[in-house]
């Protein structure tokens, strides 16, 4: 039986090779991120070959050089030996009610403790339901919520609760936005970011405000204002702070600067993004919509090398978007997140003349349930612009770029 290499033996090998980079060249290269000397040439070379055989993992000293030296952060290419996952669809029990005594807890005015911890397990359920549920069943479920929470406030309520329930209503507004733009409601999205903005401002929550600044930031960038994505992540990045949505605002800078042809701006946001977000503590749900995890700082890169033509570096990172994205059985937990990997493919599929494959990535990307259109108009841009020019004779790629133009119409 052949030998299997573990995953982050085959990642690091993998990242390597996508930037062109021999082991020699890359142990090196290690010198440059980290704080202290480390050991002679032939001895960095022989523990480089080491990790890309798995012969042995990367200590707590050398796995975040390693990482940085890469692009990546440490916690996408040695993820923890157990992840936070998936919020457990049955915490509603935690608090001993569902969601009818809930909602009827609410309506008799008995807001208690108990009573809101269960409206905070239910937002958090929500917004962790966010890239798998229909987006429209989803949208009703949340707006549904937001009048619940809304009556509450004509409740005898502490200052405490009232805050805390104004905080919740927040993080619902930011979600029913996302969902209102993904289904292609753009107008009722940026209605219900400035809602989200001003509940933000009163009760003074960075991540609410950084989030609602992100949201102007996506929404420009589908738009091909990137002088405005620009605006918008710099005014984010003034309100948020430290708070993990930084890392995204950072994100959606670089892919700015990608679109705008400024690669040493983009590489440099990149870098940022990678610093903090190595900073920062491992998350305890990483399927929140609002929760930057980890393994999305590859999806970002992914993103900005496509687009720069970078189409062996972006192709790795969209084979480890997918892996990352689907779990044993197939399922895709982050079909928004693969799909854009799937047009990244069918890119350096295109370039790298192979038709009939970009088409075959193409078509995969476009026929899932869950999307966001304008993301998805964007990026499918990408393969559309080389389809025309390499192919616009060619009737498979007509009839894509048909279905493509459809995509952009709705």
């Amino acid at each position: 039986m052949a030998h299997e290499f573990p995953v982050w033996s085959q990642r690091i090998r993998s990242l390597r090779e996508a930037r062109g980079w021999s082991q020699a060249e890359a142990a090196e290269r290690m010198r440059t991120h980290a704080k202290k000397p480390l050991p002679d040439t032939d001895n960095l070379l022989r523990r480089w070959k080491a990790w890309e055989l798995g012969e042995n993992k990367p200590g707590n000293f050398y796995a975040p050089i390693i990482a940085a030296t890469l692009g990546t952060v440490t916690a996408a290419l040695f993820p923890p030996a157990q992840e936070a996952g998936t919020v457990d669809l049955e915490l509603l029990s935690a608090t001993g009610m569902d969601t009818l005594e809930i909602v009827s807890r609410l309506n008799a005015s008995a807001v208690n403790e108990a009573t809101l911890q269960g409206v905070r397990i239910t937002v958090e359920r929500l917004c962790s339901e966010y890239a798998s549920s229909s987006a429209h069943e989803l949208i009703i479920e949340g707006r549904r919520w937001l009048r619940r929470i809304a009556e509450m406030q004509e409740q005898r309520l502490s200052f405490r609760q009232r805050r805390e329930t104004l905080e919740l209503a927040g993080w619902l507004a930011l979600l029913v936005g996302c969902l209102e733009y993904d289904s292609g409601d753009r107008r009722g999205a940026e209605a219900t970011r400035k809602a989200a903005l001003s509940l933000g401002e009163e009760v003074g929550s960075a991540g609410i405000l950084g989030w609602a600044h992100e949201m102007r930031a996506w929404f420009a960038l589908t738009s091909g204002d990137y002088r405005g994505v620009i605006a918008a992540a710099e005014a984010g990045q003034d309100a948020a702070g430290s708070h993990s949505v930084t890392v995204q605002l950072i994100a959606q800078e670089a892919k700015a600067w990608a679109r705008m042809g400024r690669r040493a701006e983009m590489e440099n946001a990149l870098e940022r993004g990678r610093s903090l977000l190595e900073s920062l503590p491992y998350p305890d749900n990483i399927d929140n919509h609002f929760v930057v995890d980890p393994t999305k700082f590859d999806f970002y890169a992914m993103d900005c090398y496509r687009h720069i033509g970078e189409d062996r570096l972006a192709r790795t990172l969209a084979d480890e978007v997918i892996r990352v994205g689907t779990d044993f059985n197939g399922y895709e937990r982050s079909p928004m997140r693969i799909a854009e990997a799937r047009i990244t493919l069918g890119v350096a599929a295109a370039r790298e003349g192979d038709l009939e494959e970009a088409v075959t990535h193409g078509r995969r990307a476009i026929v899932g349930d869950r999307k966001s259109l304008p993301s998805l108009a964007m990026v499918s841009q990408d393969l559309a612009t080389v389809l025309k020019v390499e192919y616009g004779r060619e009737a498979e790629s007509r009839a894509f770029l048909e279905e493509l133009n459809a995509i952009r119409r709705t």
